[in-house]
């Protein structure tokens, strides 16, 4: 007897822009090594976001 599974149609519909690639990389490290990433990350973000902040202060008149 098969059993039918069952797939959200809305993950489907985005399923082929993910790339699989990078879900895998991210996946070989540790979790320690992922908190690393996104710590990392969050430090570039905050950067761009004060640069950004200052270009706009810079911009008014």
């Amino acid at each position: 007897m098969k059993t039918k599974i069952y797939r959200d149609p809305v993950v489907e519909a985005y399923m082929p822009g993910v790339d699989r690639t990078l879900l895998r990389e991210n996946l070989k490290l540790t979790p320690a090594q992922r908190l690393e990433k996104l710590v990392s990350f969050s430090s570039f973000a905050a950067t761009l976001r004060r640069a950004g902040q200052r270009a706009l202060r810079a911009k008014k008149p």
